[in-house]
């Protein structure tokens, strides 16, 4: 059980770590020398010619066998065995075969397709030349010296999104809160990114974190909800510090989201209630307090003016009598200062009247009762 775990914890990416690319075109040039080579041996005379595989054509499918495996596997240690499989193969299968062009064009396939590398548009190439930084390639196509260069990463200088998180941290006022956030990185120098630090893609994300958890301690949790930009400004400004000398910059940090626990959320959802329903009753308050202060200042034009004063009570009175079918109940004191008394009395023996030639008008509903 222990070694099946022991073999589990393996790095097997940096222990299959590649020495160059072999892709589609490496495999295509290998397959035409050795095409060129399966022709030259064609025209070799065969000490034994009942053969059931003719030497020509079995370099061919060498040749794609050698592909497909330097495909998987694309490092110096497996084309020189692939080499030696193949010396050994074609030694015992065709004894005394003159088969100096099919070597040939196997092991001349072999080299030139494993030197001719190909970089993307935004990648450079990372040369190490018998272990020692050598140069820089890329993009494009570039040659590397067979067994003695090896292209040890190939450095993507686009900008980098990568997500972090801080889990169950404390604010300033001691609240544990879960902050996820993202960041944006590039690599500005691929030589330093690759000789400063062993894993730079693990070290960023671990310094993110780091950084991220000290702007937590720092801050109070109002502060973290209402100004998250400048706590992403704060992260950036360390972290960009601490990434710098290995040829990195970090361009943003943004936080995502900030997860605090369900009790507290729904204790600040109360507070928040109470303090909106504060708010509008010291609104209502100002608002009637406005009105009275309105209405004071109203009343003293009124004050030394009791004719202006009986117009408009008469005004409201009138306004009230265009509904048709209404009727107005007033003090007697009011109908007696406005006269409203004789008023309504002449009104209605004006209306009792009787018309020539027809009984009386009907009355209109209109009534005003002291």
């Amino acid at each position: 059980m222990s070694a099946k775990l022991s073999l589990l914890k393996l790095d097997w990416s940096r222990l299959y770590r590649p020495d160059f690319r072999f892709g589609p075109l490496n495999l295509i040039l290998l397959v035409l020398i050795m095409a060129v080579g399966a022709g030259l041996q064609a025209r070799v005379d065969l000490s034994t010619p009942n053969l059931p595989i003719t030497p020509d054509i079995c370099g061919i499918l060498a040749a794609i066998v050698m592909g497909a495996t330097l495909i998987v596997a694309p490092m110096w240690t497996k084309a020189i065995g692939i080499g030696v499989v193949y010396w050994l193969v074609l030694r015992f299968a065709y004894p005394g075969v003159d088969l100096g062009p099919t070597y040939a064009a196997a092991y001349v396939g072999l080299f030139v397709a494993t030197s001719l590398q190909i970089a993307k548009q935004w990648e450079k190439g990372v040369v190490l030349r018998l272990g020692k930084f050598h140069t820089l390639r890329g993009p494009g196509f570039f040659f590397i010296f067979p067994l003695l260069d090896r292209v040890d990463s190939y450095i993507d200088h686009r900008v980098r999104a990568t997500d972090f998180r801080a889990e169950t941290t404390l604010t300033k006022d001691t609240v544990p809160v879960n902050v996820d956030a993202i960041a944006f990185w590039l690599v500005w120098d691929a030589k330093m990114s690759v000789l400063e630090v062993a894993d730079f893609e693990h070290a960023v994300i671990l310094s993110a974190q780091t950084a991220l958890r000290d702007a937590i301690g720092k801050h109070e949790l109002g502060e973290m909800l209402s100004e998250r930009e400048k706590l992403g400004r704060e992260i950036q400004e360390v972290l960009d510090r601490k990434t710098d000398p290995w040829g990195i910059t970090i361009q943003a940090i943004e936080i995502r989201d900030i997860i605090i626990p369900k009790a507290l959320e729904d204790a600040m959802s109360r507070q928040a209630q109470a303090e909106r329903e504060r708010q509008s009753r010291v609104i209502l308050g100002t608002a009637e307090t406005e009105i009275a202060e309105k209405f004071a200042a109203a009343s003293a034009a009124y004050q030394d003016n009791p004719v202006a004063l009986h117009l408009r009570a008469m005004n409201m009175v009138f306004e009230g009598l265009k509904q048709k079918g209404s009727m107005i109940i007033v003090p007697s004191t009011a109908v007696e200062t406005m006269g409203l008394g004789a008023l309504g009395g002449l009104t209605a023996f004006d209306r009792s009247r009787p018309v020539e030639g027809g009984a009386a008008p009907e009355s209109s509903g209109e009534e005003i009762a002291d």
